[in-house]
């Protein structure tokens, strides 16, 4: 008798339990049995925006006379398979497709109007002569990344590692791309860009460029603490990733924790016609 009610008990759980795991894999929305709360929560990455993530969202509104594109340092030393830095980010921008991201944001910008500010990175002959670097600004100067003579001359500079990459020259040299002073570490407190925004009437910035922790992350961070309203193209940026370290994950959280939105390139283009069409 006993060992009939132990089966009995038994019996009952498995049908509970059985139908409890039946109606969490068919509820609305989740495809394949994937978890009701895994389908509806997702962080950042590369090429989706999070959603329901658990932190807030303000959200980032794209509007005309007041918003610009700012790209970081779109030079053959960053993009360029030839260039200096490639075997450690080529992985990064290859997987998030940001040549081809950066082209698609420069096309929009020069289909609409919209304002483009490029804020390269050059390093002349005297920046050689500094006496202290951090770790990754000795590795810079060591290899020759972003190299001129100096600031008064393009001798050598046609298809060097500094030069914009070619694909882009078109947009960057027509006439209506600002290319700002160089910044000579990361972020823009050293050149003209902030200056050249607020003349221009922009208070509002969407950032892509390269790379992604060191000069697009310190561009963000630094044109945030000067008031204006900035978002990042996740994919249209990308970063080194070493044996140790991976610097566009690192970046991902911070630009997702700091940044008033991000978004992919897709629906950036698609915000930017939108605004402009009304």
């Amino acid at each position: 008798m006993r060992q009939s009610t132990i089966s009995t008990k038994a019996v009952v759980s498995l049908v509970f339990l059985t139908a409890a795991v039946i109606a969490l894999c068919t509820l609305p929305g989740n495809a394949a049995g994937t978890p009701a709360d895994e389908a509806a929560s997702r962080a950042a990455t590369a090429k989706l925006p999070p959603v329901n993530d658990g932190l807030p969202m303000p959200g980032f509104e794209v509007t005309r006379g007041d918003t610009a594109i700012v790209i970081t340092d779109p030079q053959n030393d960053f993009l360029s398979p030839d260039g200096v830095t490639w075997g450690v980010v080529g992985q990064s921008i290859t997987e998030n497709g940001t040549v081809d991201n950066l082209e698609a944001l420069f096309a929009v910008a020069d289909e609409t109007g919209m304002k483009v500010f490029v804020s390269p990175h050059y390093y002349f002959e005297h920046d050689h002569h500094w006496h202290f670097e951090g770790a990754l600004e000795k590795l810079m100067h060591s290899i020759g990344m972003f190299d001129r003579p100096h600031a008064l001359t393009l001798e050598g500079f046609e298809g060097s590692g500094a030069d914009w990459l070619e694909r882009y020259k078109r947009y960057i040299n027509n006439g209506r791309t600002v290319v700002t002073s160089p910044h000579k570490v990361y972020g823009p407190d050293s050149n003209d860009l902030a200056l050249q925004l607020r003349k221009a009437g922009i208070d509002k910035v969407i950032l892509a460029g390269m790379s992604s922790n060191l000069c697009t992350e310190s561009h963000m961070r630094s044109l945030i603490e000067a008031g204006f309203e900035v978002m990042v193209v996740t994919d249209a940026t990308a970063g080194a990733i070493t044996e140790h370290y991976d610097g566009y994950a690192a970046s991902l959280t911070n630009f997702r924790m700091i940044a008033s939105a991000v978004d992919n390139t897709e629906n950036t283009v698609a915000s930017i016609r939108t605004a402009f069409r009304n």
